[in-house]
């Protein structure tokens, strides 16, 4: 079984305000986010937020630990309801291709560009909790090397929406 989990617990600093609650078409950056993961996995959480159209977790082990806090949540809630995976995006990613399992293909893997869009395995759990009680960087790079992740191109670019001139660009094409 995939959990999907949208990571939703940073700061927002270049963007100015909430992007989670940032709207596109009407939607929600953080509902189109749920939406896309959903049409992947089992089940959808999201992770940084104590509010959302899904279940939600907080960071892991606290608030502030980047994206890397928000995965090792969702890891840590995979391995103890006994999901194999964990489909993991940003709530800044406005659409995912529909074949993006078959991309990341086993895993753990991560896009190149993207690496916080990645399928990992439950069991690395230890492994980022190993890293984030370390003195070494916690980065996603970082941990997707540890865990010997592949890093795959996307094929197309996938929107990653940053400021709201992206937003208004991504708006613009749509």
């Amino acid at each position: 079984m995939i959990l999907g989990a949208v990571l939703a617990g940073g700061q927002s600093s270049r963007f100015g305000s909430d992007k989670a609650l940032a709207e596109l078409e009407g939607h929600t950056l953080l509902a189109l986010a749920v939406d896309a993961l959903a049409g992947l996995c089992d089940h959808v959480i999201v992770v940084g937020r104590e509010t959302a159209p899904a279940p939600t977790l907080p960071d892991w082990p606290r608030p502030g630990m980047g994206p890397l806090g928000g995965i090792a949540a969702a890891l840590h809630h995979a391995h103890d309801e006994g999901y194999e995976t964990v489909l993991t995006c940003g709530v800044d990613v406005a659409a995912l291709p529909d074949n993006l399992l078959e991309l990341l293909g086993a895993a753990p893997a991560c896009l190149v560009d993207q690496p916080v869009i990645g399928l990992w395995p439950a069991s690395a759990s230890m492994a980022i909790e190993a890293l984030l009680h370390s003195d070494e960087k916690h980065s996603m790079l970082r941990f997707a090397d540890k865990i010997g992740a592949r890093k795959v191109k996307a094929g197309k670019s996938i929107p990653n929406i940053n400021t709201p001139a992206d937003l208004s660009a991504i708006s613009e094409k749509g």
